[in-house]
């Protein structure tokens, strides 16, 4: 009984310890929380007016631009996946990769062919076990991005957007990240970002463009709207992606708190498990040699009346 009490105390102190860690682990991701709270805040006006800036010149002319207009017979999709660089944060990167997974389904469904590019080591390491091309990848930066990372993303990206199909270019631009809605709740979503959508009809891509009651007023473009659009395309693009790392890092920090507080609850309640088997067994151990106390002195009482006799 003594090596079962041993083995108890030897689990407990190990939970213990992994309990410290995840207590630890638990409040740095708290704290984290609300500095990508405020970054998403901060970013998400700007990418919302650049948004209403690019569909503001593209309202008021008819040129066609890759920003803008759909291709009659798109053959390939580029998609941009958000993933984490470290685990622990319970289902945030698997989440995202599923909805990945359902939008590559999806795009070849439509007979276009995906060009994917992973953003994480989570991501990064999920396609490179399957043996699946990748573009492009980057890791080192998932829980803190800046707007040069997102620069940096959104390079190769624009590059083939721009570039012309027949020779490796790309028809749409599509993101999967992960969505911050609140503290407990983060959505893995799959979002078009080029070309630019404003409504299936003409009611509803005016209603896009509508602050209130009144419409936004008509602009002259100097030297052109084309040229406006060619100088949106990678601020609008960079500012998506910027805003989408940002989402991501936040519902990252968020997942890993929840997952790290389960696992410091789940922690103490296997420590008091333990610690009643191990009150037991101790129980257990003094009730055994209070027993063979009493049975040797009474062998011995017993032996010292046979001698007397």
């Amino acid at each position: 009984m003594g090596a079962q009490l041993r083995v108890y105390k030897r689990r407990i102190k190990s939970i213990t310890a992994t309990k410290k860690i995840t207590k630890a682990m638990e409040m740095i991701a708290a704290s984290r929380i609300v500095k990508a709270q405020r970054q998403v805040a901060a970013s998400t006006p700007y990418a919302e007016q650049l948004t209403e800036a690019v569909g503001a010149v593209a309202y008021s002319s008819d040129i066609k631009h890759p920003l803008t207009t759909e291709s009659e017979h798109p053959v390939r999709a580029a998609l941009l996946l958000i993933t984490s660089d470290r685990g622990l944060a319970g289902g945030y990167s698997s989440n995202a990769i599923k909805a990945a997974e359902e939008a590559t389904a999806r795009l070849i469904s439509e007979g276009k062919e995906v060009k994917s590019f992973v953003v994480g080591r989570k991501g990064a390491s999920y396609y490179s076990f399957r043996e699946r091309p990748v573009e492009e990848s980057w890791t080192g930066f998932t829980d803190s991005p800046t707007y040069e990372d997102a620069k940096r993303v959104a390079a190769p990206l624009i590059a083939a957007m721009e570039k012309d199909t027949a020779h490796g270019g790309v028809d749409e631009l599509h993101i999967v990240f992960t969505e911050f809605v609140s503290m407990m709740t983060q959505t893995a979503v799959d979002r078009r970002m080029l070309p630019m959508t404003f409504g299936k009809s003409a009611e509803d891509s005016a209603a896009v463009f509508t602050k209130g009651a009144q419409l936004l007023p008509l602009y002259d473009f100097e030297p052109g709207a084309e040229q406006v659009l060619d100088a949106l395309l990678p601020r609008y693009v960079e500012s998506r992606i910027y805003n989408a790392l940002l989402q991501s890092a936040a519902s990252e920090h968020a997942a890993r708190r929840r997952a790290m507080k389960s696992a410091t609850d789940n922690a103490e309640d296997l420590i008091k498990s333990l610690t009643r088997l191990a009150n037991a067994a101790r129980q257990a151990d003094i009730t055994q040699e209070i027993s063979e106390i009493v049975g040797g002195a009474s062998a011995l009482a017993d032996a010292s009346a046979g001698s007397d006799r």
